[in-house]
Formats: structure tokens, sequence, C-alpha cells
């Protein structure tokens, strides 16, 4: 302890050692600095201290490009939703909620370095759910968030949501989810839906701790990618009903052929389709027919 130490280095000292992460080290270090004293009989000291967070920057910068190395591995799905917010605003349990996952949950800052994956079934499909560290986090990495079909912005207030779309850009839709809706008497929800209703935003009001408003979302969060699900059957058989292929609007049975697998649709002999998009149940259609939304095709090959 140094001598005549401002009760505001105390502070920061006891915050420091208490820090569970190197972000939250670097934070504490910071300050330590700053309202270290300044005679010189001070001067080891805060040369001790501008080494250790040099050393805690680099060790930072090394995990920085580790966790972006990590996430080339990850393979984009037909359907993905990327979950954003600052720290301690609840990813880690709105992912957990929602999906398979199991992240870690702690009351730590930053305590995500890293995206955690999930998937979300709803309405027969799997749709992928990526955690990503805080956007005011030095791992936030934009590149995964501007390649989404849809991005969650998990927010705990309304100036956190300024905050974030000052440096959020993707080409993806956006929902704002407003958590903690367990914490809002009435009149306060009238407040936040009034506030974000005049802006136009689609949002909603959810709670990871009750699961009120859960559904909603992921009734939300489907309805976002505007896809067609196809559903294919072998002849004979009953079609199963899930699973269904993911495809774009305005797709072809061609189009569903060929995700199947390239170039199959030169092996097929007969198309029947049952469906919104069929006149008739197993009605014979060629390989232009536009398919909708929850039909079912089978394929008869040569």
């Amino acid at each position: 302890m140094p001598i005549n130490a401002h009760p505001e280095y105390l502070a920061a000292e006891k915050e420091y050692i208490s820090a569970q992460t190197i972000e939250e080290k670097i934070e504490k270090l910071k300050q330590m600095i700053s309202f270290a004293p300044s005679h010189k009989g001070a001067e080891n000291l805060r040369a001790q201290l501008k080494t250790r967070l040099k050393k805690f920057q680099e060790q930072l910068s090394k995990s920085k490009k580790q966790g972006k190395s990590s996430r080339i591995g990850i393979k984009k799905e037909d359907m993905q939703a990327i979950i954003i917010g600052k720290t301690n605003s609840g990813k880690s349990s709105l992912l957990k909620i929602l999906t398979n996952a199991q992240p870690n949950i702690s009351q730590n800052k930053f305590a995500t370095t890293k995206p955690q994956i999930g998937m979300m079934n709803y309405a027969t499909t799997s749709i992928q759910l990526i955690e990503i560290p805080a956007i005011d986090s030095e791992f936030f990495d934009k590149g995964i968030v501007y390649t989404a079909d849809t991005v969650l912005v998990l927010i705990n207030n309304l100036k956190e949501l300024k905050e974030i779309e000052g440096n959020l850009k993707t080409k993806g839709k956006k929902i704002i989810v407003f958590n903690k809706l367990d914490l809002l008497d009435e009149q306060e929800k009238r407040k936040f839906n009034a506030r974000l209703q005049s802006k136009k935003y689609n949002f909603i009001l959810v709670s990871c701790k009750t699961k009120e408003g859960i559904e909603e979302l992921k009734n939300k969060i489907f309805q976002s990618f505007n896809k067609l699900r196809i559903y294919t059957k072998e002849p004979g058989k009953e079609p199963l009903k899930k699973n269904p292929m993911i495809l774009e609007p305005g797709s072809t049975v061609k189009n569903v052929s060929e995700k199947i697998l390239k170039g199959f649709f030169k092996k097929i002999k007969q198309i029947r389709i049952w469906g919104p998009s069929s006149k008739f149940p197993g009605q014979i259609v060629g390989l232009k027919h536009k398919v909708k939304d929850l039909d079912t095709i089978e394929f008869k090959t040569r």
C-alpha cells in the first residue's frame, strides 16, 4: 500500500483484487494508475502498475485473436440469429432458455469471451442462436453481427438501446428484447411499450426469470426469417413432418432438388406435390413449379 494513497486509489485497489476477468483487472489498474500518488517516492509503484497493465493488455490481445479465430469454425445454418447486448444484460440466460445450450451464467462482467452456440427448435425447424461477447467488450465481433439473418438486441433499459444502436451495423433484421419484465409494474410496462412503439421498433418484453414472453419471442424470431419450409416424402410412404428444408421465397421444385443433391434434378422421372402450392393433393408438377411454405414434395427417380 503506497504512503499517502488517496481513498479513490484504495477503492480501486480493492476492486482490482476482487476482479475476475482480464478486462476488469485492466479497468481497475487504469484507475489505480490515475489515482496513484504523484510524488517521487511513488515512482516505483507507478512503474509496477504500468508493467502489470501492459502484461494484462498483451494477454487480452492474445485471447481476443484466439476468440476471433474460433468463430471461423462456426457453420452458418439456414436460419441464424445473434444475441447481442451489454455485459450482464442476461444474454447467457436467454440463450439457455431458448436453446439446448448450457452457457456459463455469471454475475461477473465480460464473462463471455467467445461465441456460444445453441439450436432452438420451433415450428418443426432448427434455428441457430449465437450469443456473442458483450458489445462493450474487447471480444465483441462486429463481423458475425453484420452477416447474421436476425439480431436480438437484449436491453434492460432504454439508455442501453441508444448506446447499442450507435455501434450496431447489420444486414439482418433487428428484434429489440427488453429483459427483466418481472421487475416492472403495469404503469412501467405501458411506458416501455409506448416508447418503443413510437419509434416503430420490432420489440418484445420478456423475463428470463419467469419466462414470460419467451414463447412469443420464439415466434418473432421464426417469423423474422421469412423462409419456406419444404418437406419431402418417399413414394408410398408418409412424409416426415420435421426437419424441413429451408428455402427462400420464390424457390422452385428444381431449387428443392438441388438442395437435396447437386444435379439431382437430372435423375427425376416424376414430381408430385401436396400443400398450399398444389391445385389438388398429389398434383404432378414440373421443375419450374414455385413452391410455398409447408409444401410436401415426392420425387420419383429413373
